[in-house]
């Protein structure tokens, strides 16, 4: 920003000096939109809430944000990536990860003190945006889970490292690369596709979109429903008027 505005003192910057660097982040710097925003956001907040100036940065255009699908996976690919991964506890990982609908860092920060398995529901401390939340226990692990406890013997982490400290991200995510290839799915998409999944499925098997919500901790709404634009068979099972009119 001193760049491009200099030695020039911020409380005698005008709206156009300000709008000329911004279209300086965007054509020379390209920085992404999310990026921009939160320079926009940053400058905005000195100017009305240091300076005090009321709507000083009314007329400065925001860029749109892109309006990015879910990557999702079918649901009979997800069932040959289990297939063929035969390590135990890579397995039990990937199932977690589709089977509760949870974030890569919220699977390497499971406790066993965070798993109920009398009420069949897991805690999940601290998420993205500080919040808790509980979440369904497939009851289709239980048995894979005893098997797993019996052989890793856990001691504070779920998910235990080499040395029993907390299982890294990337780790997690060369396991489900990993699986990708072996079950030959060609298909380019993070491990944070199964949480994806897990919330189009639940949406195509008829659950109430705000259960939907709180099981993936989202604060918005909005953030939710952009699980029904993929969902195809949600859309397909819409009959039309015509189709009604007779019944």
């Amino acid at each position: 920003m001193l760049y491009v505005l200099k030695a020039t003192p911020a409380e005698s910057l005008d709206a156009g000096r300000l709008r000329s660097y911004f279209l300086y982040c965007t054509t020379t710097l390209k920085l992404s939109e999310n990026t921009l925003h939160s320079r926009i956001n940053a400058v905005k907040f000195f100017y009305e809430h240091v300076l005090k100036r009321e709507k000083f940065f009314f007329e400065i255009p925001r860029p749109k944000k892109p309006s990015i699908l879910p990557k999702t996976i079918h649901a009979d690919d997800i069932k040959r990536l289990f297939e063929v991964t035969t390590n135990l506890k890579h397995n039990t990982m990937l199932k977690l990860c589709y089977g509760m609908g949870l974030r890569v860092s919220e699977i390497v920060n499971l406790k066993i003190t965070d798993i109920d398995s009398k009420k069949m529901q897991v805690f999940i401390e601290r998420a993205k945006g500080k919040k808790d939340r509980y979440v369904n226990l497939p009851e289709s692990i239980l048995v894979q889970f005893r098997t797993y406890f019996k052989e890793y013997r856990p001691n504070k982490y779920l998910f235990a490292g080499q040395y029993g400290e907390q299982y890294s991200i990337r780790s997690v995510q060369k396991v489900f690369s990993t699986g990708l290839k072996r079950a030959g799915i060609n298909k380019v998409v993070g491990i944070h596709g199964l949480r994806h999944s897990y919330a189009t499925h639940l949406l195509e098997r008829g659950t109430d979109i705000s259960y939907i919500q709180n099981l993936l901790g989202h604060n918005d709404i909005k953030t939710t429903l952009r699980y029904t634009h993929v969902s195809k068979k949600s859309i397909q099972n819409i009959k039309s008027p015509l189709d009604t009119m007779d019944q």
